[in-house]
């Protein structure tokens, strides 16, 4: 059985919001979960004191996505993003390099 990290999206339209979940990968993106890891909401908020920046809402269950992780659940590319943004994983992609090509030192 493959089991993946995904996001399952409810909400209203043009006001989305995500659960991060764990389910079989055959299963469609809305259909019932094994385990609900957490929440996403990639809607900018306005900090509580009104200070500061805008921010996007990201709770997870630290232990258990690391439990899952660990038996070898595969994250889908958005869950990777989101998981490498709080440390779990290495980041997939390069930051805004074409193909994540890292450059070459110059050796002179």
């Amino acid at each position: 059985m493959v089991v993946k990290i995904r996001l399952a999206r409810f909400g209203k339209r043009n006001n989305p919001f995500y659960n991060i979940v764990v389910a079989q990968a055959r299963s469609g993106r809305n259909s019932k979960p094994m385990e609900v890891l957490g929440t996403y909401d990639p809607i900018p908020k306005v900090p509580p004191d009104g200070e500061g920046s805008k921010f996007k809402d990201i709770r997870l269950d630290i232990s258990r996505a690391k439990y899952w992780l660990g038996v070898g659940a595969q994250p889908s590319d958005p869950a990777w993003r989101l998981l490498a943004m709080i440390g779990l994983l290495e980041p997939k992609f390069g930051h805004g390099r074409a193909g994540g090509i890292q450059p070459t030192p110059d050796v002179n």
